[in-house]
């Protein structure tokens, strides 16, 4: 068997830790199941013409919720 190694940061780490736990399995068995597991259905992405710019930008899914200045700032809030 292959073995794998990958970087988390301490938060990461520990949710999936506990995901395992939670399942009861150990943290390769938890892994192989979540990778066997079916991906859900997603959305193809479609492009529009920005109605401000005329750029084609991507359209709007409505899987995700839209993207605001607020969502922004929070994904970017650690970013250097």
């Amino acid at each position: 068997m292959t073995t794998l190694t990958f970087k988390l940061d301490e938060s990461e780490a520990r949710r999936l830790r506990q995901a395992a736990k939670n399942a009861r399995l150990t943290l390769s068995e938890y892994l192989r199941r979540r990778l066997q597991a079916p991906e859900p259905e997603v959305e193809p992405l479609s492009l529009v013409k920005c109605s401000a710019t005329g750029a084609v930008i991507f359209g709007h899914s409505r899987q995700l919720p839209p993207l605001t200045t607020e969502s922004v700032n929070e994904m970017l809030g650690e970013f250097p």
